[in-house]
């Protein structure tokens, strides 16, 4: 029989994965084939389950999803940046349906343990009845806001955020061993990166391994500022943690005429995510603000503009580009943010199209050094650094 009349099941998937080279790691294919994702996805059509593609598991009153189980590329991306092994002590923030808990309770085994932590009550009944379902009932599931991590099992080999952060709360460091792993979805600006922190001798925290990813965010005392608006009435969405104009602002621009145009290079989404994007966010010009754009309603085109992607404005002027368009955009009132898109194309390319892969982060505790630290930086290269609840992050690209 064909793979493609077999019955989906966590073998379908493994297999369609290694055929696309996204699973290497023999430990995690194992956890794969061993825990079932059915099991914590009930009421959810098999195909569904076993393809690669998250699902949402509870939506607010708004619609907006607020528990998702993650793409399974996205789960095998972070547990290997995790890198666990037998016998180790794992902390996960967001425990949502249980299914990552399973997962990294295999790997580390019978000698290890793993703790998760959920915020929503529903959601910690769901997980603690799907980890009965596969016979998994020794992970620890506790009912808290993560902000506070978990003491009473700490210190920590490995610690996981399967939620979007705006920063990393102190407790999780504090209780992090000195030669341990933090991996979190850390949102900066307009993009989101999974990032794979180890603690360093002068106490910051740093990444040298950031992939693009897209979390829910953390509900609770550590929420973070509110990283969306609405531009009008209408279905679309603008999302950035350093927005400067309202949404009646934005939509008095964009209700100006338009123009379609082209960056001036087909990139694909590999191209812009991975490449374009995370130096366009770095080196967006003062005056300027980097966000991304989602128009929630599929089939609409407000102000001409549809999917997805990210958005270059000023006042009297912005260009959307979608991140499916392979070069095209539409801009807004006048040509800057069209030129500024331009120059900083030109800049990547000329700088050899510098990579995801060579995006650092570096997260400072907060000090009476406060404001020097958050100084403005003026050479571009150096990056940017932004104030968070108790860190200031530095990002910027590796030379």
């Amino acid at each position: 029989m064909s793979q493609r009349n077999e019955t989906p099941s966590p073998r379908t998937l493994i297999a369609a994965l290694k055929a696309r080279g996204e699973l290497r790691d023999r430990a995690i294919e194992a956890a794969f084939l061993a825990v079932p994702r059915h099991l914590f996805l009930p009421n959810v059509p098999l195909d569904e389950v076993y393809s690669d593609q998250s699902i949402s598991v509870k939506r607010d009153a708004n619609g907006q999803t607020v528990s998702s189980s993650s793409q399974p590329t996205m789960m095998i991306i972070m547990l290997d940046q995790l890198k666990l092994a037998q016998g180790m002590n794992v902390l996960e923030i967001g425990g949502g349906t249980g299914y990552n808990a399973a997962l990294m309770q295999h790997i580390v085994g019978d000698s290890g343990r793993v703790t998760t932590i959920e915020l929503d009550k529903e959601l910690v009944k769901h997980a603690q009845d799907a980890l009965q379902r596969a016979a998994m009932t020794h992970i620890n599931v506790v009912e808290t806001d993560g902000v506070s991590g978990f003491p009473a099992r700490a210190s920590y080999d490995r610690i996981i955020a399967t939620v979007g952060i705006w920063d990393v709360p102190r407790a999780w460091t504090q209780q992090l061993k000195t030669a341990g792993i933090l991996v979190a979805p850390l949102w900066i600006e307009a993009l989101q990166v999974s990032a794979a922190f180890t603690p360093q001798r002068d106490g910051t925290l740093y990444s040298a391994d950031n992939r693009p990813c897209g979390f829910v965010h953390l509900r609770g005392v550590a929420a973070g500022p509110a990283t969306q608006i609405r531009v009008g009435s209408s279905p679309l969405m603008l999302s950035s943690d350093s927005l400067n104009l309202d949404g009646a602002a934005v939509n008095a621009l964009l209700s100006e005429d338009a123009t379609d145009a082209y960056l001036g290079a087909a990139l694909d989404q590999g191209e812009y995510w991975y490449g374009f994007v995370p130096y366009l966010m770095l080196h967006t010009p003062a005056d300027f603000t980097f966000a991304g754009y989602n128009v929630v309603d599929e089939g609409q085109r407000p102000y001409g503009v549809s999917g997805s992607g990210f958005a270059l404005m000023a006042r009297g002027s912005a260009c959307f580009v979608p991140i499916a368009g392979a070069g095209a955009l539409r801009c807004y009132g006048g040509a800057d943010a069209f030129l500024a898109l331009q120059d900083a194309l030109t800049a990547w390319e000329a700088a050899a199209r510098p990579g995801i892969n060579r995006l650092r982060l570096r997260l400072t505790p907060k000090t009476a050094d406060d404001l020097k630290i958050a100084a403005p930086i003026s050479a571009p290269n150096e990056g940017k650094r932004y104030v968070r609840r108790d860190h200031i992050v530095h990002a910027w690209m590796d030379r």
